[in-house]
């Protein structure tokens, strides 16, 4: 078993969804943290509720994409005992639209949020990891990078992309525990907004996520965050540089609507 007691994180996409609740979970085990998402009072909020559990929380309000950002997050990081490393939860879908009618603006943010902040993070993380000899950097994957799904093809594009960028590291920095984690089908804000979405190929899209809810098959933010914590305990190296499937690496029921 792998011991997270004392150690410090950062947590991107922690604002809401399974980021709020994988914040709440890593601080029940002891985990010191520092949140990072654009909406400030919510994370604000997910903050204080770490707080209340005993740790160290400190929270960067703002876009992980952004230099400045990223190096606040670290810096903050470093400043606490036990630097251990990364998860990065943060994304965005923009589902609905084809992938050629989305504008400029919105491509970049669904890339951005997956990829670009993947990589600062990595920028001004690693270094800091390796001169510890060891550390963590979890990514949060998809069952959208392996295929075309009409309607979030942005998203797919980039978390094929940012799947990509964890196994670069994973080989090019081998002393630092590097997971894809793909967290199961989970009733989040993205489910939502891909179930009401609209676009070109939103029929298309629905098809796919409203018999998901329709057929019971999605499981709360909680259960997701408490596959991702318990796995972390267990011995994540045994995934280095691989994908671990909630769904294969710790099977979990479906939370039954009602």
């Amino acid at each position: 078993m792998t011991s997270l007691r004392n150690k410090t994180l950062i947590l991107t996409g922690a604002s809401r969804g399974i980021g709020a609740a994988l914040a709440v979970e890593l601080a029940r085990e002891g985990v010191n943290l520092v949140l990072g998402a654009r909406t400030e009072n919510r994370l604000a909020d997910v903050c204080g509720q770490c707080r209340d559990l005993g740790v160290q929380a400190e929270y960067v309000a703002g876009d992980s994409a952004a230099s400045a950002t990223a190096r606040d997050l670290v810096e903050a990081a470093a400043g606490m005992n036990g630097f251990h490393g990364f998860i990065h939860a943060a994304g965005v879908l923009a589902p609905g639209p084809n992938v050629w009618e989305l504008d400029a603006l919105r491509f970049r943010e669904v890339m951005d949020a997956s990829v670009t902040a993947a990589h600062q993070l990595m920028r001004r993380a690693v270094p800091l990891l390796l001169q510890q000899g060891r550390g963590l950097a979890v990514f949060f994957g998809s069952g959208a990078a392996d295929r075309a799904q009409p309607g979030i093809g942005a998203y797919c594009a980039a978390k094929a992309a940012e799947e990509h960028l964890a196994r670069q590291l994973a080989e090019e920095a081998p002393q630092i525990t590097t997971v894809i984690w793909r967290p199961g089908i989970v009733e989040t804000r993205m489910q939502k907004e891909a179930r009401e979405s609209e676009g070109g190929a939103a029929r298309q899209l629905k098809d796919v996520f409203v018999p998901w809810k329709e057929n019971g098959l999605l499981i709360s933010p909680e259960q997701s965050a408490r596959g991702l914590v318990d796995f972390l305990l267990g011995d994540p190296s045994a995934h280095h540089g691989k994908v671990a499937d909630i769904r294969t690496v710790r099977p979990l029921p479906a939370k039954r609507p009602g």
